[in-house]
């Protein structure tokens, strides 16, 4: 039975945001629990400011796959939870957590995007009827699932939430939480959430087609 979490936080130049993401998780370090801070190259201060409000930190080839497969290496939790620095946990996380993981051997939680653009409470909401249907989970859903069970992130460029999902889901179906983790919708709000919304979807789409991760890396970070 798992009873200690190992909280895998991937950064890349999150300086202004990695301080209160930590000092959030202050109580679950408080109670045991681990966070673990996996670098992908910074160039600003996030590992200094990270370094006194982390387990551990540890440096890692850039990209999300490869840096949460290092934070699980590093790991002594019985259980990982897989968080994005722009994104808090709900109160008792680790309560919630290690008792899903009694049912099942991984889940995830229901999303709020924060931010100001009204149609970001419809994208939370489609997020988590989608994923409750088809078992299949996203990153900003804090993806937690048992140390033993977790078979590693696929190391592909985009989408690796997506194919650890459908790996995970072969064992059995997520725990799916209804209490909520908050992230930010800064990206939403600086591409525009029509578009971001029709980008995801396209890139999706391609990718249940067979693109390759890489070129839909590509196509993310430059939407044109």
């Amino acid at each position: 039975m798992a009873s200690r979490l190992a909280i895998v936080i991937p950064t890349l130049n999150e300086a202004a945001r990695i301080r209160a993401a930590l000092e959030a998780l202050a109580p679950l370090r408080a109670r045991g629990h681990e966070v673990i801070v996996v670098d992908g190259g910074s160039e600003d201060a996030t590992m200094a400011l990270a370094l006194p409000l982390a387990t551990h930190v540890v440096k890692a080839p850039r990209g999300r796959a490869l840096q949460m497969n290092a934070g699980a290496r590093a790991a002594r939790g019985d259980a990982l939870v897989f968080l994005h620095a722009d994104t808090r946990l709900p109160a008792h996380a680790d309560e919630l957590v290690l008792g899903a993981l009694e049912r099942s051997s991984w889940g995830r939680f229901d999303v709020e995007i924060e931010g100001r653009h009204r149609l970001l409470k419809t994208v939370a909401a489609a997020m988590n009827l989608r994923s409750r249907l088809t078992g299949i989970a996203t990153g900003d859903q804090a993806i937690f699932v048992r140390r033993d069970a977790f078979p590693g992130f696929p190391e592909i460029a985009l989408m690796e939430d997506i194919a650890l999902s459908r790996e995970l889901k072969r064992r059995g179906r997520p725990a799916c939480l209804r209490a909520r983790v908050r992230t930010s919708g800064r990206r939403w709000e600086a591409r525009g959430v029509l578009r971001t919304i029709f980008l995801m979807w396209r890139l999706r789409l391609l990718y249940a087609l067979g693109v390759a991760p890489q070129r839909l890396a590509r196509e993310y970070a430059d939407p044109r």
